[in-house]
């Protein structure tokens, strides 16, 4: 998954991408990060539902849209030590975010 994220980060940098693509990523990165959803997630399950199909959904639809060229120059470009370092770098922010949600939940719940 970290690849294809990588991926995503160095077409938007390659003139070779369409401008759709990389306003599709733009927009499913903000849909991401917006704390806007449009189903809220208050709503039992089908809260949480949008987030599990409609950004999958939209990054197929995205590494369609990317040509073939720019998949393989990317390909070609991230070697085994490129690869070995996006999977500690992606890790390392997943341990950092969840121990931060983790000392914020104690923090307030601190009696």
């Amino acid at each position: 998954m970290i690849e294809k994220i990588f991926l995503l980060v160095t077409a938007m940098h390659d003139t070779r991408t369409p401008w759709y693509a990389k306003v599709l990523v733009i927009l499913t990165l903000a849909y991401i990060i917006s704390p806007i959803d449009i189903i809220p997630d208050f709503i039992p399950v089908l809260g949480l539902l949008d987030e599990v199909i409609l950004v999958p959904l939209a990054l197929i639809i995205i590494l369609k849209l990317i040509p073939e060229p720019v998949k393989q120059a990317h390909n070609e470009n991230l070697d085994d030590k490129t690869r070995k370092r996006l999977q500690i770098i992606g890790g390392t922010s997943v341990i950092i975010v969840w121990l931060l949600v983790i000392s914020i939940t104690c923090w307030i719940l601190k009696p």
